[in-house]
Formats: structure tokens, sequence, C-alpha cells
């Protein structure tokens, strides 16, 4: 059989759904999802299979004007993850569009050699006819070779994307295992799970640059897994939202993130957060900035 692997950059602004797309290609969740904007900070790469061809996804932080050292460390990323790719993904959220910062990306794309294709996300909450004007304004500005029309939350569309992405791949051996859906790590993983359910319980009353850092990962010998993670916040106004009323909050967080680390990685998990304070960690803090740069594949 031969075999054919490619690498596919997924670009975008700030959560046009970037991530729930990827996981939506590989078929299983490789990246966390929010409805905060800026919510994925690494480069991840998710593995994709459609029949002899393995799809390499780079699911990249939103491209965004930066600010702090945080954020030039998550646009670098997003760059990165775009170099020497076989294919480019734009993806556009359909509704909220974010003009501002799409404007910026279309000019960064005209000269890029690589296949670009557009892909329109979020079809089932905009009108068709929307949708059809949205293509012809950006295939005007930029030479998109495909236009997609999907719902990576329902799957629409989606098929038929991977599909023509596996067309683009060229012929080479596979560059992961058949069984293995990401490049991240399982230390990893349990950061960003644990981090996704700071955003899905405290919702508006945390900023996104809350970070979780890895502070140990201990296999046992009956299969299980001891994990032990601090919680970085900016102020001590915010260690006590994440903490709760009598500790209760940090609870339900731990325990949310526990049960879905056992499913993820099939095996029972021990897991013990913290929460530490650190002002203007964003900017000064070298470990997590620069582990962004990386892979944070250890």
């Amino acid at each position: 059989m031969t075999q054919s692997c490619g690498l596919v950059a997924v670009l975008g602004a700030p959560n046009a759904g970037k991530s729930t797309l990827v996981n939506a290609l590989v078929g299983q969740k490789v990246a966390i999802t929010s409805a905060k904007a800026q919510t994925t900070r690494a480069r991840l790469l998710g593995i994709a299979l459609e029949g002899d061809t393995q799809i390499i996804l780079a699911d990249t932080p939103g491209i965004f004007e930066p600010r702090r050292r945080l954020d030039r460390a998550m646009v670098a990323a997003a760059w990165e993850g775009a170099q020497e790719a076989d294919a480019i993904l734009l993806v556009v959220d359909a509704v909220k569009l974010r003009r501002h910062e799409l404007a910026p990306l279309l000019e960064s794309l005209k000269d890029r050699l690589e296949r670009k294709l557009l892909v329109l996300n979020k079809v089932d909450a905009s009108a068709k006819e929307k949708l059809l004007q949205l293509a012809q304004e950006f295939t005007g500005e930029v030479a998109f070779d495909e236009v997609f029309f999907i719902s990576a939350l329902t799957g629409d569309g989606v098929p038929q994307l991977k599909t023509f992405l596996a067309g683009l791949m060229p012929e080479s051996p596979w560059h992961y295992p058949e069984d293995q859906v990401s490049d991240a790590s399982e230390r990893l993983l349990a950061c960003e799970i644990t981090r996704e359910q700071l955003y899905r319980q405290l919702h508006e009353e945390l900023p996104y640059d809350a970070a979780v850092r890895p502070e140990s990962y201990t296999p046992h010998k009956d299969g299980s897994v001891e994990i032990r993670q601090q919680i970085v916040v900016a102020r001590e106004s915010q260690k006590a939202i994440v903490l709760g009323k009598r500790g209760a909050k940090i609870k339900a967080i731990g325990e949310a993130a526990r049960t879905e680390l056992a499913e993820v990685l099939g095996h029972k998990v021990h897991l013990f957060l913290h929460v530490k304070v650190e002002e203007d960690w964003a900017d000064s803090a070298r470990d997590i900035y620069e582990e962004i740069r990386l892979d944070w594949v250890k």
C-alpha cells in the first residue's frame, strides 16, 4: 500500500472554531475548546487518517495583535505552525467574523505559496446568502484553491473537507503510528484538560490568562497515574474565585478534569490541584511561554 502524509496548518482569528474542527477531523478530542477567545496556546498536532493517508493538523493559537510576552509567544506559535505546510486552512467564523483580526491575516496569506483553503465555519447558524457573499468577498482578496462550508460542531461538511485534504497530501511514509491521534504528551494533555475545566466552570469570572503548570506525573504499579498541577493566576482575587467557597470550586474543577482524563487516558487518575498567585506571570513566566513556542512534548 502506498502511503501519503502531510502537514496542514489550521489558522484563523481567535475563537473561529479551529480546535473544534481539528477534533472533528481526527475523530476524537485532541485539543481543548472553549467559548473564550485565545484558548489554544500551544501548537498541537492532531493526526487524522483517511484511507492510506495521514493528515497532520497543526492546531494553532488564534492570530491576533499581541500585547504581552505571552501573546507574542502565542502568535509566533501560530505562524510557526504554518511553515512548510502542504496546505493552509483559514477557518472563519461566519457568524462573528472578527474582521479587524481577519484583515491582516488575509493580507499575510496573499503571497504564500502553499495550497490555501477557505473554511467558513458555523454554517448551521448562518444564512446561505451571507455565506456565499463571504466566500465571494474573501476569494476576491486571496487566491484560495477551494472553499468549504462546514459546521465543526455538528460535523456538517467535515467529511468532504477531510477527503479533499487527503488528496493534497504528498506520497510519504506516515510520521506517526496508526493509533496515535496527537503529538501531545499525556503530561501536556492533562494540563490542557484541567485548563479547559477552568474556563467551563468559571466562564467570565476568570480571565483567559490563567495557566496550568505541571508539577509531577507519576505512574503507579496498579496502572493508575498520580498527577499534580499548579493553577497560576495573577491576583489574590482570582485565587479566591478558583478556590470557591470552602474550596468547592477547585474541587468541582478537579473532579471534572479527573473524570475526563481517566476516560481519555484509559486508566484511573489521582489529580491534585493547588493555586499559586504570580503577578504579571504572562509577561515573566519564562517556563510557560517558552513551552508555548515548543511542542510541549517531554
